[in-house]
């Protein structure tokens, strides 16, 4: 089972790919830099956080997009 991430990360990261969502994609670390640009966090711990959460949200974009790709295909 996994974790369950605080509101507040889950806004801020949200927040950040609806205003910033071409600068994401599925790799941590390249998220994690940044989050560190785009956004002002203090705490490294809550930056990963942050970012580990976004790069899941890209993950599940890209497989849905894929999955969208594929029924389109089929038809």
């Amino acid at each position: 089972m996994g974790r369950i991430k605080q509101t507040y990360i889950k806004r801020i990261a949200e927040k950040l790919v609806e205003d910033y969502g071409k600068e994401f994609g599925t790799d941590f670390d390249k998220n994690k830099k940044q989050v560190d640009e785009l956004c002002d966090v203090r705490s490294k711990p809550i930056r990963n956080k942050i970012a580990g959460y976004i790069t899941r949200v890209m993950k599940i974009q890209e497989r849905e997009r894929k999955k969208e790709a594929a029924v389109v295909v089929a038809q």
